[in-house]
Parts: structure tokens; sequence; C-alpha cells
């Protein structure tokens, strides 16, 4: 199934994808199915009001999850273009709800920046409540994926250790637009999936998640270890080589380049860079 929150009459509803429309759930979005037992069997046999895809207003996938946990260096190329040593053990930060946004909402650029980079990710969509989940356990937990795009102040991340200031800027991170269980994906849980990110038009990112050093139900793994994952937590799972930081000479978003971001038999976010409105 492909599963979406939409928005749509000023709320947001759970739908599934049917050919060219997109059948209502009954919930009022993907966090509340995901939560609810036996989602899967609802959300498979609903026959609710049906919306066009044509046109369609993607709410972030998730768009309030709990928690959403990232993970830096995952891909080897991406690791060999900054110069680190492959890792033993997974870069964990985090982001929080109020930075995600729809697969067609403008990101915003924040003015405190002159660093701005994207990093196209897969990312899991946890289905199930999990703590210290192991193998088949954590394998049933991942309801499916999405695609996620990590922009980042790469300024703000470097001012110190810890990355977290240059990732979790608001309105700045995309994601959907829907969400694709694992029996529709070659590699099940472990999907082998060509991943793009394109400026104008110009690709930057270009790789499989075959390349991930740690996969989804590796992640599912070590994160549950450390916290309670909870139906509609999102794991973003790293991004491979070509961001703007690393080139020669970098390269960053400046204010209105086009960025998309696509995952084969995912989907694909389309999003215009604009200057942040000041609140």
């Amino acid at each position: 199934m492909k599963l979406a929150t939409l928005r749509a009459d000023g709320a947001t509803r759970a739908v599934r994808l049917d050919g060219d429309v997109l059948v209502d759930l009954g919930a009022a979005d993907l966090g509340a199915l995901l939560a609810e037992p036996g989602w899967a069997g609802r959300a498979a046999a609903a026959t609710g009001a049906t919306y066009p895809v044509r046109g369609a207003d993607f709410a972030p996938v998730v768009p309030r999850p709990s928690k959403v946990v990232c993970v830096g260096l995952n891909y080897r190329n991406h690791i060999q273009e900054m110069g680190r040593d492959l890792p033993e053990h997974p870069t964990l930060f985090a982001k929080f709800a109020d930075s995600l946004i729809g697969a067609h909402d403008d990101i915003a650029r924040p003015e405190e920046t002159e660093k701005f980079d994207w990093e196209v990710e897969l990312a899991v969509v946890v289905g199930a409540p999990v703590r210290r989940a192991k193998g088949a356990e954590a394998e049933r937990a991942i309801a499916g994926f999405t695609v996620l795009n990590d922009i980042t102040c790469r300024d703000w991340q470097f001012r110190t250790r810890e990355w977290l200031q240059g990732k979790m800027w608001d309105s700045s991170t995309p994601v959907g637009p829907y969400l694709v269980t694992p029996d529709e994906l070659p590699g099940g849980v472990r999907p082998a999936l060509d991943v793009t990110l394109t400026v104008d038009g110009e690709v930057m990112q270009s790789d499989s998640t075959g390349d991930l050093l740690f996969d989804p139900v590796a992640l599912v793994e070590y994160v549950s270890t450390v916290v309670r994952l909870n139906p509609g937590d999102i794991i973003a799972t790293g991004t491979p080589g070509g961001v703007g930081h690393a080139r020669r000479p970098e390269r960053y978003l400046l204010g209105g380049e086009t960025v998309v971001t696509e995952i084969a038999g995912i989907g694909r976010l389309e999003n215009k860079v604009v200057k942040e409105k000041s609140v």
C-alpha cells in the first residue's frame, strides 16, 4: 500500500493511493492510523470518500511524530567524501515535528545561514511500539518507508561538535508524499532503491540504498535500545555523496531554487526554496 496524510477542507486525513484517487481511511492523519491496532487491515479494507491525486496537498506523511531520529554518515561514499573513517556505531541526532513540511511545500531558508544544503534520505516509519527490539520484532515494527530531505545549515551544524543546531530549523524538512509498505518494495524491510536529488534539474545526488552501512532493521534495533519507538516515529537513514558542502567549490541553496528529492518506488518531493518570513 501507499499511504499519505492529505490536507483537505481545512483539516488532514489519512488516505490510501488507489489508482488516480486517494481513499479516506477514517483517521485524522497517518500518525493516528498507525497508533491503532490492526491499522494495516483497516487501511487495506477502507472504502471511504475519495480525493483526486492530481493537485493533492500533502501534509508531512506523519505530521506530529513523537520523535524524528536521524542518522549521519551512513552511506559509504558519503563517509569517504566527508573524509571520515567508517563508524562502528550509527551517528544519531534529532529533528522536531516543527521542522517537517509536506511534499510540495516551500522550504524556508533562514536569513541566519549562508550554507544551506540538501540531503536525500530514505526514511523509516515505525508502525508499532518497540523497545530493545531484535530481529523479527524490529522487522515487524517497520510500517514502511518514505522520502525525506534533510536540509541542513552547515555553518550552524559545525559551530560545535554536536550537529543538532544545524538540523532542526523550522519548516525546512520535506517528508512524504507516501508511506510505502515493505511488501511493495524490492528487498522488503531492507530495500535496495535508487535515490536522487536535483537542484533546478541538475543531478546532485544519485545512489542506491544498498550502500547503507547500517540498514533499516539494524537502525530500529539500535535506536529502540536507547529510546522507546512509537507508531508514527521516523528514522531518517542518512544521505549518499553529492551534498553541497563536500563539493569543490562548495555549493549551497541561495533561494529560488527547486529541489526534487526522489526514491524509486516510493515517491517524489518537489520543493521551492524561499526566504523564511519573519515572525
